[in-house]
């Protein structure tokens, strides 16, 4: 029997939501201690719980009924997240601006492409792999950030470097499916 969905598309004011928000809000002064602070343990604590939270409001979404408003803020909260965190350690001088470059463009490349191919009809909702690529940058920020690896600049550098290359991966990914979505229909 399939469970009732407490919210339809067009709710705003949904559990899921508000921690999607709240997430938003909570990333400026995040983002403000990697800039001021780097790594310490209320730093990758504030982190990790903007972390975690972006797969909570996902299973409560999941649980009562996804929204509009959460399809697209979710999505949102994940990138500002994502390309602050990576600027704020480039600011730092933690890491160079190549990755925030590579990252930044690849999610503005893909979001204007999805846009396209959304008024020609293509859908292109999130895929696994965007998923695991939003997971490995939290991971590999959390990992510059985490005081017990601080000094491990080669694992925490690796470690960007392989959530670099997932974004780039998961990006081609998405134009794959686009591509097989287009020939299947013709």
């Amino acid at each position: 029997m399939e469970r009732l969905r407490r919210f339809g598309p067009g709710a705003i004011r949904t559990p899921a939501n508000v921690i999607t928000t709240l997430r938003l809000v909570l990333a400026i002064p995040a983002l403000f201690l990697i800039v001021d602070l780097g790594s310490t343990w209320l730093t990758v604590g504030l982190w990790f719980v903007l972390s975690v939270t972006d797969g909570l409001d996902g299973w409560i979404a999941r649980r009562d009924g996804t929204t509009r408003a959460g399809a697209f803020l979710d999505p949102l909260a994940d990138k500002f997240l994502a390309v602050g965190g990576f600027s704020a350690l480039a600011i730092r001088g933690d890491i160079s601006w190549i990755p925030v470059i590579v990252i930044a463009g690849r999610e503005v490349l893909i979001s204007i492409y999805r846009s396209i191919e959304g008024r020609k009809g293509i859908s292109l909702p999130a895929r696994q792999l965007g998923k695991w690529k939003t997971f490995i940058q939290m991971a590999a920020i959390g990992f510059v950030l985490l005081p017990l690896t601080a000094d491990l600049r080669w694992l925490w550098l690796s470690a960007i470097w392989v959530a670099v290359v997932l974004t780039v991966v998961s990006g081609i990914d998405v134009i794959v499916a686009a591509r097989r979505q287009t020939a299947g229909e013709n």
